[in-house]
């Protein structure tokens, strides 16, 4: 049993990114509802961190929690929401702002040992809240302060309980690291020993527990990373009795089909079916422009070839797929608790209530960094491990609006020519992901003293650890002359191309 810490999701759109940065401390995060956080208590709890959430404590309705959790005998950190949660359940008075505060805000440390040991006397946070704490609850002191909210930071040092009005998850907050750390390190002596790579044996078995001696597994096998992991897994796991399914759905990048086979047949021993499903899912998109109708469509026609092929043998009972914890945070509202739902994803949000298959996901806890930093322990090659990450549905979700064969066919042509011009450039470097987008718009244009009326291209490049947040690069000079130049000419029915410089939030890395 890993040490552990408990965060509790009371809704923030940013408790994903808590767990993020706690095992970035290697730290192992287990993020769980607020209405079911009683029930991970015990073996391995270091500390309990409470989110953010964009509810009033004092609220009716607001989530909440069994106050109960502040009796497990371990400290307790709470964020925004989580420290006014907090207040309002040991005795104190959360009451609404005269103002908000949003954005950067400048604190005063009262106390600069314990939670706050390293941090500036003068620091900027992230603030994100409408409500104040008015009244502390008995054994809490102030440990710091803003111009408009006097308890921007509270503690109670003999119980080990903390909270922080605001957000020192996210990069805006100057110091947010080495606050985490105090917590982490000094207040719950969390010893920072765990990696994902040594996760690998586990994960191994598990999977063959999950089958057993005689079950037999399909393997969603796409190309990326996150499947070639399970894949990997799966191997060791139950050797051949995993069988692997790649689809061939019409919304592949150029010579990807070829380059998922050869490379698979290369690197495992998995039993390997290529199934050419291009026509099937091509016609149920005709004339759909809705992106969540879009990504739905496409996850039921997966399980349906899924399922066809899991006829062919007899024990195939199982399903696997390479689904990571982003997925899951962005498909469902997460863990059953109060956070919106930004987008479904085909492997989550697509699934059909009657599967009739047991889900086999042993990344489903994890980030991708952390898939990667797995997938070399097991021992997969380098140019697989550090692929670039492509979306499930595919040439899809970068198609706004219809995905008729015509308008995949000049993103397919447009994206080939974004990667092979950002490639011999070198530029691709430590660029998370660089690809093209058919915005969905037209544009008026000339050509050959003749005028056009086309779609509009979106080259869209970003720097990423995780996939949870994003900034967009600025690709060079050179680069983008060349793309622009290369898809007017070469690709017949594109007459602009523009740069997205959208960092996520606000926006997401695809366009759908």
């Amino acid at each position: 049993m890993h040490q552990r810490i408990l965060i509790v999701d009371f809704g923030s759109q940013y408790t994903q990114l808590i767990a993020r940065r706690v095992r970035e401390h290697h730290v192992f995060s287990e993020v769980v509802p607020a209405h079911r956080a009683h029930q991970h208590l015990g073996q391995g709890l270091r500390g309990i961190i409470l989110s953010g959430g964009p509810a009033s404590a004092y609220a009716d309705g607001a989530p909440d929690m069994d106050p109960a959790v502040l009796q497990a005998g371990v400290p307790v950190l709470g964020i925004c929401y989580g420290m006014q949660w907090m207040c309002e359940h040991l005795g104190g008075a959360v009451v609404p702002g005269d103002s908000g505060e949003f954005g950067f805000t400048e604190i005063e440390v009262d106390h600069s040992d314990g939670l706050f040991n390293g941090v500036s006397a003068q620091t900027v946070v992230w603030m994100s809240h409408g409500d104040r704490v008015e009244k502390l609850p008995d054994g809490f002191a102030r440990l710091a302060r803003s111009s408009t909210c006097p308890e921007a930071a509270i503690g109670d040092p003999a119980r080990n309980f903390y909270g922080l009005q605001f957000h020192p998850e996210v990069a805006h907050t100057r110091e947010g690291v080495t606050l985490l750390r105090n917590f982490l390190h000094w207040v719950c002596e969390c010893a920072g020993d765990w990696k994902a790579g040594d996760f690998a044996q586990e994960l191994v078995r598990g999977v063959a527990d999950q089958l057993g001696e005689e079950g037999e597994l399909v393997l969603g096998l796409s190309g990326g990373v996150d499947s070639s992991v399970v894949g990997a897994i799966c191997q060791q796991a139950v050797g051949r009795r995993c069988h692997a399914i790649f689809v061939d759905n019409g919304l592949l990048r150029a010579e990807e089909r070829d380059l998922v086979e050869s490379t698979f047949r290369g690197h495992f021993e998995l039993d390997l079916t290529v199934v050419d499903a291009a026509d099937r899912f091509l016609d149920r998109l005709a004339g759909v422009t809705d992106p969540e109708t879009k990504r739905k469509i496409i996850g039921h026609e997966f399980i349906e070839v899924f399922r066809e092929q899991a006829k062919h043998y007899s024990g195939a009972r199982f399903l696997g797929q390479g689904t990571l914890y982003p997925d899951v945070i962005e498909s469902v509202a997460a863990h059953g608790g109060a956070t919106a739902v930004i987008k479904s994803h085909h492997n989550v949000g697509g699934l059909p209530d009657d599967l009739e298959m047991e889900l086999v996901e042993p990344l489903r806890m994890l980030f991708k960094d952390e898939v990667r930093e797995l997938g070399r322990e097991l021992g997969l090659p380098e140019e697989m491990v550090a692929r670039q990450p492509f979306p499930g549905p595919g040439l899809a979700v970068r198609c706004v609006g219809e995905c008729s064969r015509e308008r995949i066919r000049l993103l397919r042509e447009a994206d080939a020519i974004v990667r092979t011009e950002f490639e011999l450039r070198g530029e691709h470097q430590g660029v998370w992901q660089y690809f093209a987008v058919l915005t969905g718009a037209r544009s008026v244009g000339v050509m050959g003293d003749s005028r056009t009326y086309e779609e509009a291209c979106a080259v869209r490049a970003v720097q990423s650890s995780d996939g949870m947040t994003a900034d967009w690069v600025y690709p060079s000079r050179d680069c983008l002359q060349s793309i622009s130049s290369r898809i007017i000419n070469e690709v017949r029915g594109i007459n602009r191309v523009v740069l997205d410089i959208t960092s996520k939030p606000p926006g997401t890395i695809e366009w759908e």
